[in-house]
């Protein structure tokens, strides 16, 4: 047996002995202990953990690397983070946005990123052009990773006229999932049904930006079950922040749980930007605003784990690191077991591709050979030590290569 490419010493997410992984034209062709195979390439990964791509599902590309444009931060609560972007959108060129978008797009394929999903949004002040701009990344980047663009009106969509013009524009231009934020439109539940609506017409899934706030007394989320059931739009529906389930009693968090999951609407959590922006109208006793994602897993919730933001005024710091991202999550919401930790790893692997609807996706025969290699024996240590990425394979090709740290000790 001969194949293109052979890794040898392998560990897989799932525990086990070592295996071999075959690849040929692309796609995984035999896995095993011992295949008794010849290739044209053979890496012997040492005893490291092989993993499928992770996958990046919230992300915004179009306003990445902002943060020194922005105006300064000059008070804790409100956090003014939308107006301080929103205030400078008018500096945006395709170009500008292309070139910004590069630079945290290669920092998120060389940490393993291989499947994305990045918001666009639209207005009368950026119009298309940060959609243009991301787009114009799709093919250019096809070698490491693939895009996927979801609209979305950021500062409203009824109370913004031309919003919804420019929506459709973009979902007739290469946008293939919907957006929304209500909680900055004058009327929250409107815009969440006429996102269905458009949803419907084009054929599209949706994920939402909703319930972010210190209190749970009013959901969207649970409009969104409504209309997720009613339209038959299962599986294809994503909230992400939910940062009010953070501060929800367990009995009612558990029964929103049961909802989302009988509704299928899955969950994404963004730890970086929700506990940069949350509590901040509290001196003291600051929540931390990140829901219990292992919990809701639990009870049949699809969650990931994403980035959201990187390098501006939602989120000021970041790299495209999923596995920093997730070690920050495991901190925030004290899940540091290893079922926990495992249930974790699958939150920008394996539930980030169901998320997505990606059925191509995992180290199994046929499939397309999209994997990393992380310097650890499993994901439980590479989540509890930040482990580094140190390859990458994309459809069989090897995307990136980072070496192993040397320790050059005194003769």
């Amino acid at each position: 047996m001969a194949f293109d490419l052979l890794f040898r010493n392998a560990r897989l997410p799932e525990g086990g002995d070592l295996v071999e992984i075959g690849v040929t034209g692309g796609r995984f062709a035999a896995i095993g202990p011992n295949l008794g195979a010849t290739a044209g390439e053979v890496i012997d990964v040492g005893g490291r953990l092989v993993s499928p791509g992770f996958v990046e599902t919230h992300i915004h590309l179009d306003k990445t690397c902002t943060i020194d444009r922005c105006p300064c931060e000059t008070q804790r609560f409100p956090h003014g983070a939308m107006q301080r972007v929103s205030d400078i959108k008018h500096t945006f060129t395709v170009e500008d946005v292309t070139s910004r978008a590069s630079r945290t797009l290669e920092k998120c394929i060389g940490h393993g990123a291989m499947v994305m999903r990045t918001h666009a949004e639209v207005d009368p002040k950026v119009g298309l052009r940060g959609f243009e701009g991301v787009k114009a990344l799709v093919e250019q980047y096809r070698w490491g990773i693939d895009i996927e663009i979801c609209v979305m009106p950021q500062e409203g969509m009824l109370n913004n006229p031309g919003t919804e013009e420019l929506m459709v524009a973009a979902l007739k231009n290469g946008a293939t999932v919907i957006g929304a934020a209500p909680t900055y439109d004058s009327d929250s539940s409107a815009q969440i049904r006429r996102i269905f609506e458009l949803a419907r017409e084009f054929d599209v899934d949706i994920d939402m930006h909703v319930d972010s706030g210190s209190s749970a007394d009013h959901l969207d989320t649970r409009l969104v079950c409504e209309l997720t059931e009613k339209y038959g739009w299962g599986g294809r529906v994503a909230c992400g922040h939910l940062t009010k389930l953070s501060v929800m009693p367990l009995p009612e968090l558990d029964a929103m749980a049961k909802r989302m999951a009988d509704a299928g609407v899955a969950l994404t959590v963004l730890p970086a930007t929700d506990l940069y922006l949350g509590g901040r109208e509290k001196d003291h006793r600051v929540e931390r605003s990140v829901a219990d994602a292992n919990r809701l897993h639990r009870l049949g919730v699809t969650c990931s784990i994403s980035s959201n933001n990187i390098l501006n005024a939602f989120t000021p710091m970041g790299d495209g690191q999923l596995i920093r991202m997730a070690n920050l999550y495991a901190n925030v919401v004290q899940h540091a077991m290893p079922g926990d930790l495992r249930d974790t790893w699958a939150m920008f692997t394996t539930n980030s591709a169901k998320l997505m609807r990606r059925r191509d996706y995992g180290i199994a025969v046929g499939n397309s050979a999209d994997l990393v290699v992380v310097d650890a024996p499993d994901p439980v240590a590479a989540i509890r030590e930040v482990a580094p990425v140190l390859m990458g394979f994309k459809r069989g090709r090897r995307t990136f290569t980072r070496q192993p740290v040397v320790l050059h000790r005194p003769d």
